[in-house]
This record gives structure tokens, sequence and C-alpha cells, in this order.
């Protein structure tokens, strides 16, 4: 049985704490992300390959499937 894979992901800025629910694209990673609260672009971690993967609370489609984002 496959596992439904979550597209809502909350995205916590860790330069001002605002949190944000975003919908994560299934076709591509995101790598930059702009905080609705202070404004600052958020960018993926080095290892990470999204942003959702370095701030968010559910990583991305492609890691939830076990696969690699490229």
């Amino acid at each position: 049985m496959a596992t439904e894979i979550q597209l809502n992901s909350t995205i916590i800025c860790p330069e001002c704490g605002h949190t944000e629910t975003e919908v994560m694209p299934t076709d591509a990673c995101q790598f930059f992300y702009d905080c609705k609260g202070c404004g600052v672009v958020l960018k993926a971690l080095p290892g990470d390959c999204c942003v959702f993967c370095s701030y968010a609370d559910v990583p991305c489609p492609p890691i939830q499937e076990g696969n690699c984002c490229s």
C-alpha cells in the first residue's frame, strides 16, 4: 500500500519565526522562498534539495517518495 504524499508543508522562518503553510511543487524543487513575515529570502541549506527540506515540517514530495530532488 502506497503512502499518500503530503503536498502542504509549513515553512518556519529562522529569522523571525513566522510560519506559513504552502503547497509544495510536485514538478520541481524550490530553492528560494520569500518570508511573508520579514521579507528575508530563504535558501536551501547545504545538503538539502529545497527550502521545504531545510525549513518546513514536511519534506518535499520527491524525498517523501524516497527519491532525491534533482
